[in-house]
């Protein structure tokens, strides 16, 4: 990448994120903190208004806005792929909306990218066998998850009982070819993770958090497979 792309990248990474450090910025593209340091002072001297946050990072200040992007067609080709993926292993919700998506991505594409795109499509499918994902609550959960609502959920576990739980959902995991939402249950007090698949009804009340502090996802994580390793 050169360094006119890997300004203009950088650029596209600050405006779609709230903060981003310096150090992200680093590994993201492969170079030196000081290096960093010099693109983002280029960028500002080119007119793109730049901040900084103490202990959060750098952002585009509000009001500024980088003109449309034109998408390459390999960039237009991977969102292709990743739509076989999508069809295969999330639900309704996720589905509507990744085609709504892509419909955009493709709608500013240049004719010959289109044709490119539009054959691809027809080349790429996924075999691998997975259930059929007829719920609709991926989007909802995550709704949750970033807005920090809690959840109401009529839930059914593996001996087939039903019980009515909230929930406050602090991520999602997708392992033995489900979904899963982790969450603090405040029937039974402690972190809980619930198979989406097994949600009978799902409500998101719009109700904030109640509780402070919340675990982090790959904290949760960790302990569970450390648990697994000790049993």
């Amino acid at each position: 990448m050169n360094r006119i792309d890997r300004l203009l990248a950088i650029a596209i990474t600050l405006q779609s994120r709230k903060y981003t450090s310096a150090e992200v910025l680093s590994e993201r593209f492969g170079m030196s903190v000081r290096t960093v340091y010099r693109d983002l002072k280029a960028l500002e001297e080119i007119g793109i208004p730049i901040g900084f946050e103490s202990n959060k990072g750098y952002y585009i200040m509000q009001g500024y806005f980088l003109p449309p992007v034109m998408f390459s067609t390999e960039e237009a080709n991977a969102l292709v792929l990743v739509e076989s993926i999508v069809e295969r292993f999330t639900d309704k919700s996720i589905r509507r909306h990744y085609h709504s998506a892509l419909n955009k991505v493709k709608a500013v594409l240049k004719h010959q990218q289109k044709e490119h795109v539009e054959h691809l499509e027809d080349k790429v499918v996924t075999s691998v066998s997975c259930p059929n994902h007829n719920f609709e609550y991926l989007a909802e959960i995550q709704t949750s998850i970033t807005t920090q609502t809690i959840l109401q959920l009529h839930y059914q576990n593996a001996g087939q009982e039903v019980s009515l739980r909230e929930i406050e959902p602090i991520g999602m995991v997708f392992y033995s070819m489900a979904w899963h939402v982790i969450g603090w249950c405040w029937l039974r007090n402690d972190y809980r993770d619930f198979k989406v698949a097994r949600i009978l009804k799902l409500q998101n009340t719009y109700k904030p958090f109640r509780k402070a502090n919340h675990q982090h996802l790959n904290d949760y994580i960790k302990q569970q497979e450390m648990r697994m390793v000790l049993t």
